[in-house]
């Protein structure tokens, strides 16, 4: 196991990938020490601490983004720290102070912590597509978006796309930060992310999927960048621990018209999608997402058929989906 004797710090693990990494690192023999909002909350931690592994080598703390130093007793000793946590919704009231300075702050919160251990080797940062996508060029069929895209904030800031904005501002933030202060900082770039729930709760990600199938909202005329949650932990990990890692990473496995997923979907559960959705219309032509950089982690994308389903049973599991 590659993390044996190692300790790391995952921020957020309550989250949807967060959780899913927590268990893997517990497989690979990691210990972790893993921050949470409310470590009291049974919701936020039942799941996590019924791991296998989690009753040896699972520690949990309360942390604040927003609060400097927040971090540190967590980050100390750590070889290794994955920084997930960041707000993730789409409008707000006011939505600096609830979107984008979270994200920014929190991020740089986390990196001052690990400025201040040298055990720190390495931090690998979840961000996101939608600091990739937002760039203000056609997606045409011939397109093919790699690691060297990057949205721009006044383009966010134009479609009033404030989740863009904040994980493209806490991006550029995080980069700075880490060339003036010499942090070894990997950052991986997920695209839509589906798969199996390990928490009790709906992440916004799965809510929308969830929408879809449900027939509860106007589909939006978007391709869908899939990425399993699976795939997504599985290359932080290894984000981690290859020496050769470095700079930015695009995960997306599957870029999918509304249409193809539709069809997947239906030949799956023929019962399950109302008779009728209503698509936005024209739709996009469907571009491509270089998996390059993303394969030369190891990671070998699973197919979105099994995502799809995997999806699926998971919120009937849950009692999210009646069918």
């Amino acid at each position: 196991m590659s993390g044996a004797t190692k300790v790391v710090c995952v921020t957020g693990a309550s989250g949807y990938i967060a959780s899913w990494l927590v268990k893997l690192l517990l497989q690979r023999g990691y210990t972790i020490k893993a921050t949470v909002r409310d470590p009291n909350d049974p919701k936020k931690t039942e799941h996590l601490l019924s791991l296998d592994g989690a009753k040896e080598r699972l520690h949990l703390f309360k942390a604040d983004l927003i609060e400097e130093g927040s971090f540190d007793t967590v980050v100390d000793g750590c070889e290794g720290v994955f920084h997930t946590a960041s707000p993730v919704q789409f409008s707000a009231t006011d939505p600096q102070a609830e979107i984008v300075d979270p994200a920014v702050n929190g991020t740089l919160n986390v990196l001052k912590s690990c400025v201040k251990f040298s055990t720190v080797k390495r931090v690998v940062l979840t961000s996101s597509m939608a600091s990739v996508m937002m760039s203000g060029k056609p997606l045409t069929s011939d397109v093919v978006i790699d690691e060297t895209w990057y949205s721009d904030q006044v383009v966010c800031e134009n479609h009033k796309q404030w989740y863009m904005l904040s994980k493209t501002l806490a991006e550029k933030a995080a980069w700075e930060y880490a060339k003036g202060n010499g942090i070894d900082l990997v950052i991986m770039n997920p695209g839509f992310v589906i798969g199996p729930l390990l928490q009790p709760t709906l992440n916004l990600s799965v809510e929308l999927f969830q929408n879809l199938i449900s027939g509860t909202q106007t589909i939006p005329v978007s391709n869908y960048r899939f990425i399993d949650v699976r795939d997504v932990a599985s290359a932080h990990i290894q984000a981690f621990e290859l020496p050769s890692a470095a700079g930015r990473f695009c995960l997306v496995g599957h870029v999918a018209s509304v249409s193809k997923t539709l069809k997947i979907l239906r030949q799956l559960y023929p019962t399950l999608l109302p008779e009728k959705c209503e698509v936005g219309t024209p739709p996009e032509p469907t571009y491509q997402v270089s998996v390059e950089k993303a394969k030369g982690l190891g990671i070998t994308f699973l197919p979105l058929e099994v995502s799809l389903r995997d999806t699926v049973e998971s919120l009937k599991e849950k009692g999210f989906l009646k069918i």
